[in-house]
């Protein structure tokens, strides 16, 4: 098990959810053990992906330094993560990366075309050891726990007749991510969208980059992709959330009305204490090995 980036760069232009303007961005091979390095180009500024350079958490996934931002950063790390990479360097021109259409198939159709690279270093994961889990008041709560295999378990449970109750359990290779968690696009409700707009958020939002619902029904005229759209969705975000870590993730994610502001506790707390994990080299250690083989080998 080698070390991974993509073979060429690409670009793509598309639209910032919030600001609503055209956002440049290419996808560069970066050499082992360099890491997912952000690049705001305009400014100048490398961002390096690592927990403490996380601004933000309450609408999206925001990293920065010195007051140089990017936003919503979870859909493309998402992709990324979900296909193993471990050296890229994103660069953007602006303070959000495109929201595309509002999922992160467009990411991985970017990825295939750029295709993967092994490079020498051996891959390193992060597994899982002792479990950890954040709780709130509301109910709310999300976990890492120990396994050998890589799974995603997530619930919601909306007030709204075309939400309500949904589960959706994630059990990870690059195939299964592409088909099951990729298509799926962020949702909100209008009157949330309204309220944003009024201050200055959300200039981009449309039904081309989200589901869009009022109080009873779906405004999107070709409804959903999944009938459960909404729970894969929130398994995407908590793909791209757990990129933090710096490492792949061998471990069962588990969580109740997770959110970006939980995920990001989550991986500070596993950090929090050496008992929790431990970084395995996955040229070593066979059981995971084969996991990775198997969850790769169609892609």
């Amino acid at each position: 098990m080698k070390q991974r980036t993509i073979a060429k760069s690409v670009e793509i232009v598309g639209i910032g959810l919030h600001k609503g303007v055209p956002v440049k961005m290419r996808l560069e091979p970066l050499e082992e053990n360099m890491g997912i390095i952000f690049y705001r180009s305009d400014e100048g500024v490398s961002i390096p992906l690592k927990i403490e350079n996380v601004v933000d958490t309450r609408m999206a996934t925001v990293i920065g330094i010195d007051k140089v931002v990017i936003s919503t950063v979870e859909h493309i790390l998402s992709a990324i993560y979900a296909y193993g990479i471990d050296n890229i360097r994103i660069v953007v021109d602006n303070d959000e990366i495109p929201v595309l259409d509002g999922s992160s198939s467009g990411y991985c159709m970017l990825i295939d075309e750029a295709g993967i690279k092994e490079l020498n270093a051996s891959k390193k994961a992060i597994k899982v050891k002792k479990e950890v889990e954040i709780t709130t008041d509301e109910g709310k709560r999300v976990a890492l726990k120990p396994s050998s295999h890589i799974i995603y378990d997530f619930s919601i449970d909306f007030e709204h007749p075309v939400i309500g109750e949904q589960t959706f359990l994630f059990d990870y290779s690059i195939d299964e991510y592409k088909e099951n968690i990729s298509k799926a696009r962020t949702f909100g409700f209008l009157h949330e969208v309204q309220y944003l707009r009024s201050m200055g958020l959300a200039q981009g939002a449309s039904m081309e980059n989200a589901i869009v619902l009022d109080n009873s029904k779906i405004l999107n005229p070709d409804g959903l992709r999944y009938d459960n759209e909404f729970v894969r969705h929130k398994i995407l975000d908590a793909v791209g959330d757990m990129s933090l870590l710096g490492y792949t993730l061998v471990g069962e994610y588990n969580a109740h009305k997770g959110s970006h502001h939980l995920n990001h506790l989550l991986t500070k707390k596993l950090y929090e204490s050496a008992d929790n994990y431990e970084i395995i080299d996955l040229e070593e250690a066979d059981e995971e090995s084969k996991v990775f083989e198997i969850a790769y080998a169609r892609a």
